[in-house]
């Protein structure tokens, strides 16, 4: 039997099969050799003992540390994402205006925190807010993290919003402003309702990096999931399975962001593709048409 021609490239034939398949498999024992030296050096050092995870069966672990934690970095996710998200749109859409100086204010902001690592952003921002208190001192973590954060996805977000409205073919905009449409009109009933369906995978996947990010402020002292999982590896000497369970307790929250943002995605695509279908006023039957 004859290989089946590809049209990207060559099939293997005997020789080249069988090279693919050693290389397989001293790649795969490599792997396997890997694993087994990172499980015998863990369970040389005692790190895989039940006793290491048993305080995860304590109650008091959870109510004092990892609850807690969780409820710092959803706060600062959900404050971050929100004010991201209403930044992100006045600076997309200002970069889009038919003022010079408005769009080059806009352009500025944008490229500056689009630039400026989202380390050092909190940490600035930290030190401003702690040296001038503008907020009260218990907030001050909390405030750098949300500020931070706002500020950097706010500045993507803002880029995705005008490559999205840009995105739109001309013509609708023409056809707007040929029946009279002020410029704000066709932004707000024309442009953005379409832009925001082609929008969505890429703004939902920056609020996945939002939420990933607020685990950042665990170096300025915001009291989230990461300090909490540090805070029982420092307490109970088990580092590691604090780790492992904090990035458990990060991949779940971020599957639930996931699953909700295709699930709102789902919902958006469906509801414009219905919207697209024309009404069904006129019905053919057996009889003749009546409407």
């Amino acid at each position: 039997m004859t290989a089946k021609p590809n049209v990207l490239y060559d099939a293997p034939g005997p020789r080249a099969r069988a090279r693919y398949t050693v290389l397989n498999v001293v790649v795969l024992a490599g792997l396997a050799w890997l694993a087994y030296f990172v499980y015998t050096s863990l369970k040389a050092k005692g790190q895989l003992t039940a006793a290491k995870w048993s305080p995860f069966l304590e109650s008091t672990t959870w109510t004092t540390y990892i609850l807690p934690g969780i409820e710092g970095t959803l706060t600062a996710a959900v404050l971050s994402i929100s004010m991201a998200l209403v930044l992100g749109a006045v600076l997309g859409i200002s970069r889009l205006s038919d003022h010079r100086s408005v769009r080059w204010i806009a352009g500025g902001i944008t490229e500056l925190f689009r630039a400026v690592p989202v380390l050092i952003l909190l940490i600035f921002i930290y030190h401003v807010y702690s040296q001038y208190h503008v907020v009260q001192s218990k907030y001050y973590a909390l405030a750098a993290v949300v500020t931070g954060l706002t500020l950097y996805n706010g500045a993507v977000i803002a880029e995705i919003v005008r490559a999205g409205i840009k995105s739109l073919p001309r013509g609708q905009t023409e056809a707007a402003q040929a029946l009279g449409l002020r410029k704000n009109a066709v932004m707000r009933l024309i442009l953005l309702p379409q832009a925001v369906t082609a929008m969505l995978p890429a703004i939902l996947s920056q609020m996945v990096v939002a939420l990933k990010d607020s685990a950042l402020g665990y170096l300025i002292g915001l009291a989230e999931v990461v300090r909490a999982g540090t805070q029982i590896g420092s307490f109970y000497r088990n580092y590691l399975p604090s780790l492992i369970v904090v990035a458990i307790i990060m991949i779940l929250m971020n599957s639930a962001l996931t699953a909700f943002a295709t699930h709102l995605e789902k919902r958006l695509r469906s509801r414009k593709r219905s919207s697209k279908r024309p009404p069904r006023a006129w019905q053919a039957t057996s009889e003749g048409i009546s409407v």
